[in-house]
């Protein structure tokens, strides 16, 4: 078959080759890929995170070719997205039942390819948080997927939702997703926040905490400004009583989750916010517009295009 892999020699160390196919475990389901989709993390990491002539891959959308040996998960013929660390920029994948959701008529496979790591993040975290209705909730980096998806969340939950960007041009449509406030930067942020959710990292992350309400909660889900952190804490403690700052960590098993929001996608009460749509041929483009933070939201590739 043919796949994404990593080729350390290659411009962002991808290239499209042939690989094996998946040889699926009892518990696994033998998918054919329509569509997947990139997130930041995995495009920025592949060096270090994969060997040569792996596939990588965490997002894929498809239709079930053989179900898992063992019985579970849905049968041949089923439209799905699925989850997993590895192998999804391929034609085929071979993947565990309990990272699979079965897809409603209707629900495109590029659209559904968005959800796993940014949409699944984006409701753990906000679960973390606990109820959200009438409480005031920043999202930094509110502009990539997990924040977009953070962003309509959150507001489906009742929160007043301040979405922070990076640049103005970066806050188009959040509003419309159920952002209250849309800021550049955390300056014309003008009231405590009750909790945060940060996906940037570096120096805005402690600033983030500078934001809390007494008690109050910030969740760093990501680094993309890929700089550490100085917190005062002794300061943390005379301003900010009873802060929390957790480390997140989105955890496995997303079959439930990967359910709950392809319900809300088929109801249309979320939208998926692909920013780039293209063939897997032009997995270059895509990965350049990613990194350039040109993409608001998703990058998504039709594999066997």
């Amino acid at each position: 078959m043919r796949a994404i892999v990593h080729d350390p020699r290659a411009r962002h160390g991808l290239r499209l080759d042939d690989v094996p196919d998946p040889v699926p475990t009892r518990g696994q389901a033998l998918v054919r890929v329509a569509a997947t989709s990139l997130n930041f993390g995995e495009v920025t990491y592949v060096a270090t995170q994969r060997a040569a002539g792996e596939v990588p891959g965490w997002d894929a959308a498809g239709v079930v070719v053989a179900p898992a040996g063992d019985g579970s998960g849905p049968p041949a013929g089923t439209p799905v997205v699925t989850f997993g660390w590895s192998g999804g920029w391929a034609e085929q994948r071979a993947v565990d039942t309990d990272q699979v959701a079965p897809l409603p008529p209707g629900v495109d496979p590029a659209a559904a390819a968005t959800l796993p790591v940014a949409g699944v993040t984006a409701l753990r975290a906000l679960r973390g948080l606990g109820p959200l209705l009438g409480r005031r909730i920043l999202v930094t980096g509110a502009s990539g997927g997990v924040g977009r998806f953070a962003v309509q969340l959150a507001a489906l939950g009742g929160a007043h939702v301040v979405a922070a960007v990076g640049s103005p041009g970066r806050g188009d449509g959040l509003a419309a997703l159920g952002a209250a406030e849309v800021v550049v930067g955390l300056g014309g942020v003008t009231e405590p926040v009750a909790a945060a959710i940060d996906n940037v990292g570096g120096p805005l992350l402690a600033d983030v905490v500078g934001l809390l309400e007494e008690g109050g909660t910030v969740l760093s889900v990501g680094m993309a400004s890929g700089l550490p952190t100085t917190l005062d804490l002794e300061q943390a403690r005379i301003h900010h009583a009873g802060a929390h700052v957790v480390a997140f960590n989105v955890g496995d098993r997303f079959g439930p989750d990967l359910d709950t929001l392809v319900r809300l996608l088929a109801a249309g009460r979320i939208d998926p916010q692909v920013g780039w749509h293209g063939p897997w041929g032009e997995v270059d483009s895509a990965v350049d517009a990613l990194l350039g933070r040109r993409v608001p939201g998703k990058a998504v590739l039709e594999v066997g295009r």
